[in-house]
């Protein structure tokens, strides 16, 4: 294993590596793919890529948990895995047809309490040695209690470590009065957030919310449409990635998050940090596989990234919401 003293510690709170098997057709012969997956492990991938030495924290268990082990072993950084009773998450996807399908998802079952105990020690405690930490959702979704990210909010942020959270409702609720230093969200998970539509105008307002209830600053993104970016002492900007008619959106939001978290750890400043996260989506939605792309695209597609005052007070280009549905993120 490489010396992390050479590397900028960066804490991935991701409880829930995922099994993921892919079927794709190639000619008359069908190919079976086998990767880590799940929020955590795409955010701790591409941080990785871009320099930063993340340490993975979540569950492992069962035969999946098994299987998971190697595939997880050969991300950068390092994993400080807790061995449940249970087993890890799965799912299946079939490809062959060109769009994605769903064959089977096997979520994980509830942790027991010793296990979440653990899970929370042990991300505290790397948290400590890092230049940041990175809370990311459960899967499924009710698969933790969401005062698991309040007390790691508030534990850390103590400890003068920045918080950077990319979770929707109820979890975001709860870490909200800790003050993340940044809350990244999808435009579904902020419809939620303020039990509303954000089209428009709507969405800066949903924005101002969240500063309103401890928020360092806000990034929303929204499929196609420009990412809003709302910070203190009033400051607002749209990022623009670069125009992409055709690709793969699965996990482009986690490759983002990744690419901020390693901005983060550089010390750029936050619309450096964002607009390298910009790239990184983009980098994401040229591939099939989630959280991916090589720095040297990273950074090539960092150049064409175009950074515009919000146009407060009009409505913004319309848009549809990403869909909530699945194991995606936008």
């Amino acid at each position: 294993m490489p010396d992390s003293r050479a590397h900028l510690p960066v804490t991935v709170f991701g409880p829930d590596p995922l099994l993921s098997v892919t079927i794709e057709a190639s000619g008359a012969v069908d190919q079976v793919h086998v990767h880590p997956a799940g929020q955590g492990v795409w955010v701790a991938r591409m941080a990785g890529e871009l320099g930063a030495w993340p340490i993975l924290c979540g569950f492992l268990g069962g035969e999946t948990g098994a299987a998971l082990l190697p595939l997880l072993e050969a991300l950068p950084g390092e994993r400080r895995v807790v061995r449940t009773a249970g087993f890890s998450g799965s799912y299946v996807v079939d490809r062959r047809t060109g769009k994605r399908r769903v064959l089977a998802n096997g979520a994980r079952p509830a942790p027991q309490r010793h296990e979440i105990d653990d899970l929370v020690a042990t991300t505290y405690a790397a948290a400590l040695t890092s230049e940041v930490l990175v809370l990311c959702n459960p899967f499924p979704g009710e698969g933790l209690p969401a005062e698991v990210y309040e007390t790691l909010a508030a534990d850390v942020r103590a400890a003068a470590v920045p918080v950077i959270v990319d979770l929707s409702t109820p979890r975001l609720d709860r870490v909200l009065a800790h003050r993340p230093d940044l809350v990244k969200l999808n435009d579904w998970e902020l419809a939620e957030y303020v039990r509303g539509p954000v089209d428009g105008h709507r969405a800066v307002d949903g924005a101002r919310r969240l500063l309103a209830a401890g928020a360092g600053a806000v990034a929303v993104t929204r499929a196609d449409a420009p990412i809003l970016v709302l910070a203190g002492d009033d400051e607002s900007f749209e990022i623009v990635p670069p125009v992409l008619p055709w690709g793969f959106r699965e996990g482009c939001g986690d490759a983002m998050m990744g690419a901020i978290t390693a901005g983060w750890a550089r010390g750029l400043a936050l619309r450096d940090s964002l607009v390298l996260g910009a790239a990184a989506g983009s980098a994401n939605f040229l591939r099939h596989g989630l959280g991916t792309g090589s720095r040297t695209v990273v950074e090539r597609l960092a150049e064409r990234v175009v950074v515009r005052p919000m146009p407060l007070g009009s409505r913004a280009a319309g848009y549809a919401p990403a869909d909530p549905n699945g194991l995606t993120t936008s």
